[in-house]
């Protein structure tokens, strides 16, 4: 059966559900983040209908919903979140609750009830942040390229083969990666514009077969090859984070590194010069609490931001 194996990082949490050997999904917190499941008794402070304004017991706002008639501006209630904040190009949104009651429990999150190891098999973990992080997934005869913007996560298929080939061939990399990358709300699907009603049909009934596991509502393909797709919104999927906090992502991802390398000595991470600034002075030490060695920070302007290493030098 598959199952939720959780890697507790510093700075975040990452969670993956494999089967056997095979990766099948992924999602990711970071530390302070409300996040979908999460519950909380919050002060109403505005209310207009059935939504409103709540006070998080941490001083954050959240945007709540579904508010009882009853409600009271000023009192309190249980509420549970159901999508975290989420940052947009030149826009931050609050993250959304609504009330708790018993139709409406905190949802068991793989982060709750997955199974928690020190380190996820070598590469599973690497595999898909590098996928997140360029944007592009290749397939047999094409390649997806994700982008995301303010409306939705677009994804375009490229490829030489012909039209209705390469969208079939598309579809099951497309499976796989919407639950590898957390994606979720509006998914536009951006195919070769197919001629005929049957091939473009031909699609749409791979795409049910191929989706069938993924929780969905979906259009048919229209006359230029699109179709959209819209799932749950629980939080910044993994795209998403890169698109609006890659320095973030990167920064994690350069202290695991330097979780990772094994042996007697410093432990040097080299860096962009931006992702020193972000390196907190507590991150630091807990990589010297888990690793039992000395941190030392060297920068390299010529480096990606994304490509910071990780190596064991002898002390000084």
């Amino acid at each position: 059966m598959p199952e939720w194996l959780i890697e507790e990082g510093i700075g975040e949490r990452r969670a993956l559900l494999v089967d056997k050997d095979e990766v099948l999904a992924a999602k990711l917190r970071w530390d302070g983040e409300m996040a979908a499941g999460d519950a909380f008794e919050g002060k109403l402070l505005r209310k207009t209908g059935t939504r409103g304004l709540a006070l998080h017991p941490t001083g954050r706002e959240v945007l709540v919903d579904k508010l009882p008639r009853d409600a009271s501006e000023g009192a309190s209630y249980p509420f549970t979140i159901t999508r975290a904040a989420m940052t947009e190009r030149g826009r931050f949104k609050l993250p959304s609750a609504r009330p708790s009651d018993a139709a409406n429990q905190p949802v068991d999150t793989p982060f709750a009830s997955g199974k928690t190891l020190r380190h996820f098999p070598s590469g599973e973990w690497e595999d898909v942040w590098h996928a997140a992080s360029s944007g592009e997934v290749a397939f047999d005869g094409g390649s997806l390229l994700f982008a995301v913007t303010p409306a939705m996560t677009l994804i375009d298929i490229d490829g030489a083969l012909p039209p209705r080939e390469l969208a079939l061939a598309a579809v099951p990399s497309i499976a796989r990666w919407l639950p590898l990358f957390d994606l979720g709300g509006s998914i536009g699907i951006d195919f070769p514009t197919l001629q005929t009603k049957a091939d473009r049909k031909s699609v749409d009934e791979a795409l049910e077969e191929a989706l069938a596991d993924f929780p969905h509502e979906r259009t048919a393909m229209n006359g230029f090859g699109f179709v959209q797709i819209i799932a749950r919104l629980e939080g910044p999927s993994l795209l998403h984070r890169f698109a609006t906090s890659r320095v973030g992502m990167a920064t994690r991802m350069a202290l695991r590194r330097g979780e990772m390398v094994e042996g007697p000595g410093v432990t040097l991470l080299t860096v962009h010069p931006a992702l020193k600034a972000k390196l907190k002075p507590e991150w630091l030490a807990e990589l010297e609490r888990r690793t039992a060695r000395q941190v030392r920070i060297e920068t390299d302007p010529g480096l990606a931001i994304e490509a910071a290493t990780a190596q064991i030098v002898a002390h000084d």
